[in-house]
């Protein structure tokens, strides 16, 4: 009698856990918009040696990408991302989330790599300071170390030319 009480009780629980999520203030989470990048300093995907950070990017408009091997939406965009990259509008660089450096240097070498430089967060850290909720996710940061922009998701040429694009020429002070 016991056992066919457990799987009410199991939808009960979860019931209860769904509405308390749906009241919490989506205010309270970490939002970086117009806050300055986090500082940090990773090894690179490719050269385990050589070390990426924030201040590669000194006075220049870049894209920063959150990205994962594992992670199937980061697929969708990242012909996105080549196009960008090979357009040669602004730096891309790349962030690796909590992913297997020999997963990530596969991918890459498989998909191709759109990256200035990425750098390897296998703990994740760099990625919640940024207040990363999952991946993909994309930052344009300006000059100064701001973020400017910031896209949950995967990138579609929409969000490129109609978001990121414009976002850019202003930036750079060319106007709309």
């Amino acid at each position: 009698m016991r056992r066919c009480f457990f799987p009410w009780f199991v939808l009960i629980g979860l019931t209860a856990l769904i509405a308390v999520g749906l009241t919490v203030d989506p205010s309270l989470v970490t939002r970086p918009l117009d806050k300055p990048a986090p500082a940090f300093s990773l090894p690179q995907v490719i050269d385990a040696g050589a070390m990426m950070g924030n201040t590669d990017w000194n006075q220049r408009v870049v894209v920063l990408n959150v990205w994962a091997s594992w992670c199937v939406s980061c697929r969708l965009e990242h012909e996105v991302l080549m196009k960008l990259a090979r357009s040669d509008e602004v730096p891309v660089y790349g962030l690796n989330y909590k992913d297997q450096r020999h997963d990530a240097v596969r991918w890459l070498e498989y998909y191709g790599n759109p990256y200035v430089a990425s750098a390897f967060d296998a703990d994740g850290r760099v990625g919640v300071a940024l207040g990363v909720y999952g991946v993909p996710e994309t930052f344009v940061i300006d000059g100064e170390g701001i973020i400017r922009y910031r896209h949950t998701g995967p990138i579609d040429e929409r969000a490129v030319t109609e978001e990121i694009m414009p976002l850019l020429q202003e930036l750079r002070g060319e106007g709309a």
